[in-house]
């Protein structure tokens, strides 16, 4: 059977045999035990109503022995044969050009190199996932072979709904993930419904098809780093940069840390990513001794090296060790995924990985303590760097959230702020996101990296041209934006699809993209995704991330992310998603995104102009509301170039009257 025939196919009438369990892939640990007997029963028969009922007898005790060794059914059985990755999209089958793009984007999202576990489903973050399991994904695949551009496929928390009649100007595809009623929307509800079928935790891009592999957040981090040795007055050269995190987002740590021109030590736990990203060229260098690592980061500072280490183990060692041995951190974060520190988010220091592993399904109360003492001092660690003149930043992965919750010594004088701030409170806000600047990324569909070179000359193109007349406000902001695309090709960011990110406001993202659709008129290129990491301007309420710089009282509402993906869907975009969860945890955050097809026409050129203005200046609003200095002078800018935009300014108040 075909690779078409095999996506038209959907779920097969005739099951595929058995398949075994493969070491060799970087699994998803063990779910902790959550369900009850009767609970487990449900589980079941959520998961054989995907099957005929002559299956069910035949698949009943496999899925159940599937729940009990993994907490989760997969479906492994179904796992496709053929390889897995963004192929050119002529050769997929459909009636839709929009509908084999988000093939194409599926596929990425499931590709070994770009998958932490590939073999369930999940893209990032320990449980960011595109599907719950695989006959989700085969159905999902089959209707968007069959959809015509007058339907819309309707994804419920990885569970396609079905195609429904609607338009060409709709959405192709509408995303949930985790939309639970609030007050069931703590870590163990997840757990159960997760366990249940019912409901999945799609990450940010992941369980919305935009993910692109540690590139979807390089981009950011080398700003941030660079940002960081700005804002303490320090020249990255011979600057040490400490972290830890290689998994998903995190892997472009090192990455970003050799952009900038640092020396890079980032710690993980797990030998298999470390392998991963050290063979993709995302680390320069693995050691596996702390001995090692002070040797090598002292002659790294001597000769004023921009290198990435990574350290296989617990980055609690690794601090302590430093503070021992009187090392100075000039920059320090986490990314470890502590949105998730239960379930192999983090892990706690002084036992194996594989032990970790054991504890956290087999005595979760015991891992649990286990974490907790770690975080603890894991700030204790850090608080004895800072007394030294470290410039540590939350990288909004919860980090001090979860180091509070755990009783550690993480709060400020006034026992309600966190002692250290978030990279978005003291960097990203104020710097990029207040002013419009965020992760504009495409994908060039036809494979080709022709294209992406192409696509790379034209956004540089643009950038330079406008850089020419752009106010003083952004000038830093769009020199470090041609720099980076400059050197996009050499730092060779690619994994999986032909893909780009770069940092652009409303009137960069537009005039790249009206280029971009240009040159697929005239067939320069194929067509091209457009998107963005929901870490963004006006995707994400998350109030001690992306919406953190926010202080007249509203970091905890969410009315901007359902808004952006409200005015989207409307405006011209693909496909919209809208999540609960994404890379704070669930409960902590809404966040939304989008997926635009490019294919060189004049709806299209209608589409992205009216789609990436809202896209953008619905959070500007936002922002400049909160009384932002910087968004206040970015949607002034905006209403002066669009006269249709009137929005409400913040009058401000003299202090001294209250």
């Amino acid at each position: 059977m075909t690779f078409k025939e095999q996506i038209q196919q959907g779920i097969p009438s005739i099951l595929p045999a058995k398949q075994a369990y493969d070491p060799a892939i970087n699994h998803a640990p063990k779910r902790k035990e959550i369900l009850s007997a009767e609970e487990k029963k449900l589980a079941l028969k959520n998961a054989l109503r995907y099957f005929d009922p002559k299956h069910h007898a035949e698949l009943l005790p496999e899925f159940s022995e599937e729940l009990e060794k993994y907490g989760r059914i997969y479906m492994y059985r179904l796992r496709p044969d053929y390889k897995m990755y963004a192929r050119p999209i002529d050769e997929y089958p459909g009636k839709s050009l929009q509908a084999k793009a988000i093939m194409h984007m599926i596929q990425n999202n499931l590709d070994y190199a770009v998958a932490q576990h590939p073999h369930e489903l999940i893209t990032y973050g320990g449980n960011g996932a595109v599907f719950q399991n695989w006959a989700q994904y085969l159905l999902t695949m089959q209707y968007l072979s069959e959809m015509t551009d007058e339907q819309t496929l309707t994804m419920y928390s990885g569970h396609p709904m079905g195609l429904f009649p609607s338009h060409k100007e709709a959405p192709r595809v509408v995303v949930t993930n985790g939309m639970v009623i609030p007050n069931y929307s703590k870590p163990d509800d997840w757990e159960k419904m997760n366990a249940l079928g019912v409901s999945q935790y799609g990450q940010m891009t992941a369980g919305s098809y935009m993910y692109i592999g540690p590139q979807g957040i390089v981009h950011g981090t080398t700003i941030t780093v660079l940002n960081g040795f700005r804002k303490i007055k320090q020249n990255p050269e011979g600057s040490l940069f400490v972290t830890s995190g290689l998994g998903g987002m995190s892997g472009a740590q090192p990455k970003a840390g050799n952009i900038a021109g640092c020396i890079t030590v980032c710690a993980e736990v797990n030998p298999k990513i470390t392998k991963i990203r050290h063979e993709q060229g995302w680390i320069n260098e693995v050691v596996t001794s702390t001995d090692e690592l002070v040797a090598r980061v002292a002659l790294a500072k001597a000769n004023k090296e921009t290198v990435s280490i990574a350290y296989l183990g617990n980055v609690v060692d690794v601090w302590e060790r430093f503070n021992q041995e009187n090392i100075k951190i000039d920059l320090g974060s986490d990314q470890t995924s502590l949105h998730n520190p239960w379930a192999g988010g983090y892990y706690p220091v002084g036992i194996s990985f594989e032990e970790a592993n054991d504890l956290m399904a087999n005595n979760p109360e015991l891992f649990k303590e286990k974490v907790q003492e770690t975080l603890r001092r894991h700030a204790a660690a850090i608080n004895k760097h800072t007394a030294k003149g470290t410039y540590f930043f939350d990288y909004g992965n919860a980090f001090l959230l979860e180091a509070s919750r755990a009783g550690a010594d993480v709060m400020a004088e006034n026992n309600i702020d966190f002692r250290y701030p978030s990279y978005v409170q003291d960097i990203m806000g104020p710097m990029c996101f207040d002013y419009g600047f965020g992760p504009f990324r495409w994908v060039c569909t036809s494979g080709k990296p022709e294209d992406l070179l192409k696509t790379d000359a034209i956004a540089c193109e643009v950038l330079e041209k406008m850089a020419e007349t752009a106010p003083n406000e952004i000038q830093q902001q769009m020199q470090d934006n041609i720099k980076w695309i400059k050197g996009a090709q050499e730092n060779k960011l690619v994994v999986g699809s032909q893909a780009r990110i770069l940092y652009a406001d409303a009137e960069g993202r537009i005039k790249i993209a009206e280029a971009f659709n240009q040159a697929i008129a005239k067939g320069e290129i194929g067509a091209v995704v457009l998107g963005r990491d929901h870490h963004d301007v006006s995707g994400t309420d998350s109030p001690y991330r992306e919406t953190s710089n926010i202080y007249d009282g509203s970091r905890f509402t969410a009315d901007m992310a359902i808004h952006n993906v409200i005015g989207d869907s409307f405006r011209g975009a693909t496909w919209v998603s809208i999540h609960n969860g994404g890379g704070v945890g669930w409960g902590e955050v809404i966040n939304g995104g989008f997926g635009m097809v490019l294919d060189g026409s004049t709806e299209a050129s209608k589409r992205l102009a009216s789609m990436l203005f809202w896209d953008v200046n619905n959070g500007i609003s936002r922002r400049s509301w909160a009384r932002n200095e910087g968004a206040v002078f970015a949607i002034k800018r905006a209403m002066e170039v669009e006269p249709l935009l009137k929005v409400t300014l913040p009058n401000l108040v003299d202090e001294s009257l209250l």
